[in-house]
């Protein structure tokens, strides 16, 4: 393979990359910015400058050196968990006192990393296993959603047409994953989504007009919707949430640690904390949002089989062009959401399938091992399908519980700890 074929296939696996996280990079301040009522050239911003942190966010993991950076193909967006809080914050208080807590839990973040990653004797493959397991399965509802057509009160939800074009994502998915080889069979998703977008066009569910209604260029800015401000309860919330987040990496670092044979140190934990805690504090600087590592683009190695970084680069330049690029990136935003669905349903139950194959390498003979998996499952999807569950307490208790991922982070350390205690695999 000569070196231009090989850069071309890198560059198609990384926007392979791209478009399984985009929907989730731009959720989160599409969310937040609707919440807050922005204008639309405040969303214009948001979206605009949040893809572009998004690249550099990457780009901070993948280049491993002496002080950050965790080097596994790893790609960064928003932390859906901390919408809630975001826009509680925002609502009570004000947008800059937003951004100040989330630079404050970026600062956290990077004072604790080191103490944080001594404690990875904490993760056994029962902990890790079993969080990424439920990682994947509590994303699968999201993916049925969009299948649907996203917005499960819409009168329009689970319109056939919307179903058909799930299934023909999957479909195609399927058909190339068997029959394709090599490189084609690589990009299966990337693939299914283009057939899928084309198959929606038939039924007019393509829209243009964003492409046409974006600028051509919109840079960065510091302090975008004026300067920070600093208030203890917020800055608390997010340090809680920030703690969520590492929590969350740590199981995706782990399973793709056990993807691609990479074993983990200390050091290595420590600099991939730091690197999240800088893409925290850029966010704040430049109003955007706290950035963690996502956890989707795992399915996606395991179904491609590419685990190499090289396709993260590529996928990181693209993100910072399209945030420099409004018009560019609004090319994206035009893939109907069942295509989506569809794409996200294969590539969030692989997720869950890596989960399983962890777990497989657990002696269950042993009780002790039983009962950590089966209650950190169950009551990690207990928790994501009923949050209000702890509505009834404090509200910080509440942000930190009512995450069915932080519930079976905890679950399963605390049993692994009654029952095996702390030891080395």
């Amino acid at each position: 393979m000569n070196k231009n074929s090989n850069i071309f296939q890198n560059s198609i696996l990384g926007l392979q990359h791209l478009l399984a996280m985009y929907s989730g990079a731009v959720a989160v301040p599409l969310l937040i910015g609707t919440a807050l009522n922005f204008t639309q050239e405040q969303m214009t911003y948001l979206i605009s400058i949040d893809i572009f942190m998004c690249g550099i966010a990457t780009f901070l993991q993948l280049f491993k050196n002496k002080y950050f950076g965790i080097g596994l193909p790893v790609i960064l967006g928003c932390a859906v968990q901390a919408v809630e809080p975001l826009k509680m914050i925002g609502k009570n208080f004000d947008i800059n006192t937003m951004y100040g807590a989330i630079i404050v839990a970026g600062i956290f973040v990077l004072l604790i990393s080191g103490v944080f990653s001594k404690i990875r004797i904490l993760f056994p493959s029962v902990v890790t296993g079993s969080l990424i397991t439920v990682i994947g399965l509590t994303l699968v509802p999201v993916a049925i959603q969009n299948i649907g057509g996203g917005n499960s009160n819409s009168n329009n939800f689970g319109n056939p047409t919307n179903l058909l074009l799930g299934f023909i994502t999957i479909l195609t998915i399927i058909l190339v994953q068997r029959f394709a080889k090599k490189f084609i069979k690589s990009i299966a998703v990337l693939i299914g989504i283009l057939v899928g977008t084309l198959s929606s066009n038939i039924f007019g569910m393509v829209n243009l007009s964003p492409i046409s209604e974006a600028k051509w260029i919109h840079l960065p800015q510091l302090f975008y919707f004026g300067t920070p401000k600093f208030e203890w309860s917020s800055s608390l919330t997010m340090i809680i949430i920030a703690i969520v987040s590492l929590v969350e990496s740590t199981g995706v670092y782990f399973a793709i640690s056990d993807l691609t044979k990479t074993k983990l140190s200390s050091s290595d934990l420590k600099r991939g904390y730091r690197s999240e805690g800088l893409a925290q504090i850029f966010g704040g600087l430049f109003n955007t949002f706290p950035y963690t590592t996502f956890s989707q683009n795992i399915g996606l190695m395991e179904i491609s089989g590419i685990k190499s970084k090289k396709p993260l680069y590529f996928s990181a330049g693209f993100l910072v062009v399209l945030g420099l690029l409004p018009k560019a990136g609004a090319v994206a935003t035009i893939i109907p959401t069942p295509v989506l669905g569809g794409a996200m349903l294969v590539m969030f139950t692989m997720i869950s399938v890596q989960g399983i194959k962890m777990l497989s390498k657990i002696d269950f003979s042993n009780d002790g091992n039983l009962l950590t998996v089966a209650l950190s499952i169950g009551l990690g999807l207990g928790v994501t399908i009923y949050p209000n569950i702890f509505s009834q307490l404090p509200t910080s208790f509440q942000l930190f519980f009512g995450n069915g991922i932080v519930i079976a982070s905890f679950t399963s350390a605390i049993l692994n700890l009654i029952f095996n205690g702390i030891k080395k695999e």
